[in-house]
């Protein structure tokens, strides 16, 4: 596999390299929510991009400062809307993150963890040394090991790609600890009591916390790369110096400000989501401890972390070749080698399709 398709989710390129459509593919490699976005959503993102909508996205320069989104956003969270930042993914608001952090001194990032924390932070010449996670996932609420000195601490709740959720009372303590704290709670909202986790409470009486949250799962739109982060309006206020003119895109912006300016909508969704999170995590974990060679790890969030009693690369690109079935290389997390695989939560439907394809392969 090309280390360009490790990530997940670039389903253009592994077309092309199986010789089939996107179309054919079933992507488990990302955690996306399956049903999303809503209709009355779709519907206005065509019309937009039509032009048909009135002040279309698509014709004007979109708002540098996102005052709509900011705002619903704000309204979401009870914070000020300086205390928010929309940005181009989270990717783009790691970025800045790491700048901070590397200005502040070593950064202590989670290992097994998502490899764009490190990416991140070589672009300032970062330091930063290893936090070694133990690797048993867990379902609820557990407390988080104990951190290694340094300034800066990186934090991914509920974890990735273990799905471990930290409890806000074990992480709070850490808070006093470190100059800087990066929290990135992008599964957290489709974790059923996740909510109760979260570090946006503390934001006020801790400056030197920032939040960073997507939509990219919650809503399924990896394509309009949609994220935002929460935090000190002098940082975020830095970070927004520091940044191209136009960091997110008219689309985006109105997509966005459409999901989340009714509070009571946003809410419903999550539940909703949550629902499917609880059943298809239920359902989907009970069929993969019956197959043989493979066990997986407990899960907080819409994704299982799967460990092979040997090498799973030979069964990845079976289920690739053969079912068109995309499972997540995790060779990208460090820590983790050949014996391990995350499968992203589909459709009931689209999950008895992986199960009937891994016990053909596995032999049952």
């Amino acid at each position: 596999m090309p280390p360009s398709e490790r990530h997940g989710g670039n389903l253009a390129a592994t077309a092309a390299r199986l010789g089939c459509r996107p179309s054919q593919l079933l992507d488990a490699s990302a955690s996306l929510v399956p049903f999303g976005p809503p209709w009355r959503v779709r519907v206005s993102l065509l019309k937009a991009v039509l032009g048909l909508a009135a002040g279309s996205p698509l014709r004007a320069y979109p708002d540098r400062h996102a005052t709509g989104l900011r705002a619903a956003l704000a309204q979401l969270h009870g914070v000020e809307p300086e205390s928010v930042l929309p940005g181009n993914g989270a990717a783009e608001l790691f970025t800045w993150a790491a700048r901070d952090a590397a200005a502040a001194g070593l950064s202590a990032v989670p290992q097994p963890g998502f490899a764009d924390y490190p990416r991140a932070l070589a672009c300032w010449g970062g330091a930063w040394r290893a936090l070694q996670l133990p690797l048993q996932g867990g379902s609820g609420p557990q407390p988080f090991p104990a951190a290694p000195p340094g300034a800066v601490l990186w934090l991914t709740n509920p974890h990735n790609p273990t799905g471990a959720l930290w409890s806000r009372a074990s992480l709070e303590p850490l808070l006093e600890r470190f100059a800087l704290v990066i929290a990135d709670e992008a599964f957290l909202p489709l974790v059923p009591g996740g909510e109760a986790q979260s570090l946006i409470p503390l934001l006020q009486a801790h400056p030197n916390l920032v939040v960073i949250r997507s939509l990219t799962k919650l809503w399924s739109i990896a394509g309009l790369r949609l994220g935002y982060a929460l935090g000190q309006p002098e940082r975020l206020a830095r970070w927004a110096r520091w940044r191209d003119p136009w960091p997110v895109n008219g689309l985006a912006v109105a997509v966005g400000e459409r999901l989340l300016g009714d509070p009571m909508s946003y809410g419903r969704w999550c539940r909703r989501v949550q629902r499917w999170t609880a059943r298809e995590g239920a359902w989907l974990s009970a069929r993969l401890e019956a197959l043989p060679g493979i066990t997986p790890l407990p899960s907080a969030a819409n994704f299982l972390l799967i460990r092979g009693d040997a090498s799973l690369v030979p069964l990845r690109e079976r289920l690739e070749r053969r079912h068109r079935i995309l499972l997540r290389d995790c060779r990208s997390f460090d820590g983790l080698g050949e014996r391990w695989l995350r499968i992203g939560y589909q459709s009931r439907r689209d999950n008895r399709r992986m199960i009937r394809a891994l016990r053909q392969e596995l032999g049952r």
